[in-house]
């Protein structure tokens, strides 16, 4: 669904305005928005307030339930390790990244969580949606910060 992947590179965009690394996730259920979010770890003071983990968050709040059966995760870049085992716990049925992590991706790349065997639950990964944009974003970001 390229709309959905469309409202996680805005969240990755509001993300790089507030100086965060530009990365935006969205949290899907029957075709609605459950939840949003980008970076917020220099904001917040926190290392795990990765766009994915405050979408899975909001979402389960939302819902009132720690498990996200039935939703689908898009998300402007390739998780990392935490990420990944927070999409595993939460139990999120798809997963729908855009640009490729080949340094700290987890999913595709690195330890591929999904595929290990402490990975209690693997959602089924669609990559490349959006990985364009996704990726001139981040090269933007960085390229201002050297």
């Amino acid at each position: 669904m390229p709309g959905f992947m469309d409202m996680a590179i805005e969240e990755a965009r509001l993300a790089a305005a507030r100086g965060e690394v530009p990365v935006g996730a969205v949290i899907v259920r029957d075709g609605a928005v459950l939840a949003t979010a980008g970076n917020r770890t220099l904001e917040l003071s926190d290392p795990t307030a990765h766009a994915e983990v405050l979408a899975i968050r909001a979402a389960a709040a939302k819902i009132g339930s720690e498990r996200l059966i039935g939703c689908d995760l898009y998300v402007s870049l390739e998780p990392c390790a935490m990420c990944a085992g927070a999409i595993s716990f939460a139990r999120l049925r798809r997963l729908y990244y855009g640009a490729a992590d080949e340094k700290g991706g987890a999913v595709e790349h690195n330890v591929r969580f999904f595929s290990s065997p402490g990975c209690h639950h693997a959602p089924e990964v669609y990559s490349g949606i959006g990985e364009s944009e996704a990726g001139r974003l981040l090269k933007a970001f960085f390229a201002n910060r050297r």
